[in-house]
């Protein structure tokens, strides 16, 4: 066998010594037929090699752990396409005769095969083996005409050619555990890169990705002549502007008693057009160009501070009576302002210093943001909070945690 692969190697090295520039374009559609053969025939001979090796015990027997290991460190290859080459000479290796024929004849690749496998493996669990075998003819003659997914799609619907009496309850289990397995492992992750950029990753469920697909459709076509966006930064605008239009709609939830809104801090100077910068309520900065052209939006709310870091202005709506005060109580405190703690301003709640029922009034100077854990410590525990003389608050521990009195603020959502 050794010398019959150096002899097709060989070949292989006569082939890539000619020009293929010197072929004409019959000539060059002929080649590459020719090599795609030569290409799958090796792959064949691959995964027999591959099956015989995992069937030896030989890899255990040269200190690997697994063939996979194997393979990864003989051949260089990762983990998962090492995976697949066994998965895949084992497949080959219980493969009904005609799978296999095709296979080693070069006239199907081995991910045809690999989908071949996984449908005749479905067939016979909900038909038997014999809508097995005859499955197997006619996933054949569609893979000599269809690529690996429209042959995956074609699969679907193999029960209803071979065993139409169990089609439809094999395809309602089907598409009940497709929507249990959505379901479980739909997610969507939103993380931060740490220089300002947003990187989204996740699973969408298909009724989700319909949605999203309909929603993004629309916005997402190429725009003038000029337009020289590729389709991924069209996508990255549509959902950009997909999102403006949820902020304008009116019936988008509250988040933690204020509008769903996007707040920019910035200083008098960068408003007026001097220079300077500003930032999201998040702590992100932004230039003072970027504030500007924020600034225009309806639903992009500006808060000017002056050079000591309190709140001047901030934005108002009409039909809102507690979204300034609560904002101010945001920008000020970034976040629940208990000593240590870092939860976010939505998961924060207003809190009375001076109580309510006491005679307390409802604004900044008699506020602050405390998320539930820290606000029942604050009604309950005996924790004590006032205002200093700067206009931050500050929290007084009980004598059970601090015999002197001595007190604390939150460091952590310090932005100065």
């Amino acid at each position: 066998m050794r010398g019959a692969l150096a002899r097709a190697r060989e070949a292989v090295d006569d082939c890539l010594d000619l020009p293929a520039s010197t072929l004409s374009g019959a000539e060059l559609v002929a080649a590459l037929d020719e090599a795609m053969v030569v290409q799958r025939k090796a792959a064949a001979l691959v995964l027999e090699l591959v099956g015989e090796i995992d069937r030896s015990g030989l890899p255990r027997e040269q200190g690997a752990t697994s063939t996979v290991a194997w393979l990864r460190h003989r051949m260089r290859v990762s983990a998962s396409a090492a995976r697949t080459l066994v998965a895949d000479a084992e497949t080959l290796d219980v493969a009904p005769a005609p799978l296999r024929d095709a296979v080693t004849s070069g006239s199907i690749s081995p991910e045809q095969a690999r989908v071949v496998g996984a449908t005749l493996r479905t067939v016979q669990v909900e038909a038997g083996a014999v809508a097995a075998d005859k499955a197997v003819g006619i996933l054949l003659d569609w893979a000599g005409r269809f690529e690996p997914d429209g042959l995956r799609r074609l699969g679907h619907r193999i029960l209803e050619h071979v065993a139409p009496q169990v089609a439809e309850d094999a395809q309602r289990r089907a598409l009940d555990a497709a929507d249990k397995s959505a379901q479980r492992d739909r997610y969507l992750n939103v993380s931060p890169t740490g220089d300002g950029r947003i990187r989204l990753s996740g699973l969408l469920d298909a009724e989700t990705g319909a949605v999203l697909r309909a929603a993004l459709d629309p916005l997402t076509r190429p725009g003038a002549a000029e337009d020289d966006r590729n389709p991924g930064q069209r996508r990255h605008d549509a959902l950009a502007e997909l999102c403006r239009l949820a902020l304008r709609a009116a019936d988008l939830p509250d988040s933690g008693g204020a509008p769903a809104q996007v707040v920019v801090t910035t200083s008098f100077d960068a408003m007026t057009g001097r220079l300077g910068v500003g930032r999201l309520d998040t702590g992100q900065p932004l230039s003072a160009a970027t504030v500007r052209r924020l600034a225009c939006d309806a639903r992009i709310l500006p808060a000017v501070l002056n050079g000591r870091g309190q709140v001047l202005d901030v934005g108002r709506q009409r039909r809102l009576f507690t979204g300034p005060i609560r904002r101010a109580l945001v920008l000020r405190d970034g976040g629940c302002a208990f000593p240590g703690c870092d939860r976010p301003p939505h998961w924060a709640q207003g809190h009375h210093i001076r109580h309510w029922s006491d005679g307390g009034d409802t604004s900044v100077a008699n506020g602050v943001l405390l998320c539930g854990h820290h606000h029942r410590a604050v009604h309950q525990d005996g924790w004590v909070v006032r205002m200093t003389a700067d206009g931050q608050p500050e929290f007084v521990p009980p004598p059970w945690v601090d015999a002197r009195g001595h007190p604390r603020r939150n460091e952590f959502h310090r932005r100065c």
